[in-house]
């Protein structure tokens, strides 16, 4: 059942939302969505709704996943930070697509259930902690890409730092009423921005996000 659900999710909200990377439609055909879900949603998780996972959070809409694993232009191998674990789909996604991920979450209880459906799905390409992603994960750095996949307020200084020479960080920045999403690319000693209308995340907590 979930086979035919996921295929005619990525039909209808990958391919059909104009994503072509073969990469990403490839991985969001393989990675269990709705192992990522309470199971009394996993019926709704291959559907184009944000579903909660608790603690405030949601699981990211399918398009969205799609969207920002496409802009990050995974060709295999490359080392990924990723701010805002979640559900951990979307790091799983790029662990799909052969990205090494590193993954920080700030709600325990979040991170502890992402890590076990890694070791439950083999995904050992991937690594989690618990702690104030705005920070970054310092002792990994430099990273080839950076995705944030909670709104700031600003880009924080210290994820830059660690985006390696021609890398490329993706944040979404609210402002009172609009959300962007900021492509950072460092070339050398210079980052270039530049900035996409997109949807709604939820907010960035931590030292160089919003604060509590």
């Amino acid at each position: 059942m979930f086979e035919s659900l996921r295929q005619k999710m990525v039909a209808e909200l990958v391919v059909g939302a104009g994503i072509t990377d073969p990469r990403v439609i490839a991985a969001m055909e393989k990675v269990p969505r709705h192992r990522f879900v309470d199971s009394g949603l996993a019926h709704q998780a291959y559907s184009g709704r944000s579903l909660p996972i608790g603690f405030g959070q949601t699981i990211s809409h399918p398009t969205t996943v799609a969207f920002m694993s496409q802009l990050l232009q995974i060709s295999g191998g490359e080392k990924v930070l990723e701010i805002g674990t979640g559900s951990g789909y979307q790091a799983a996604v790029l662990a799909a697509m052969g990205a090494k991920v590193f993954t920080i979450e700030r709600v325990p209880e979040l991170a502890w259930r992402a890590r076990e459906i890694f070791e439950q799905l083999g995904y050992y390409t991937i690594a989690v902690r618990t702690g104030d992603g705005s920070l970054g994960w310092s002792q990994h750095a430099p990273y080839d890409r950076i995705v944030v996949t909670a709104a700031s307020p600003k880009v924080p200084k210290t994820l830059l730092q660690q985006l390696k020479d021609g890398g490329k960080l993706l944040i979404p920045v609210s402002s009172a009423d609009e959300v962007q999403l900021v492509v950072a690319t460092r070339e050398q000693d210079e980052v270039r921005i530049t900035y996409q209308k997109f949807r709604n995340f939820v907010p960035l907590i931590g030292r160089e996000g919003w604060e509590l």
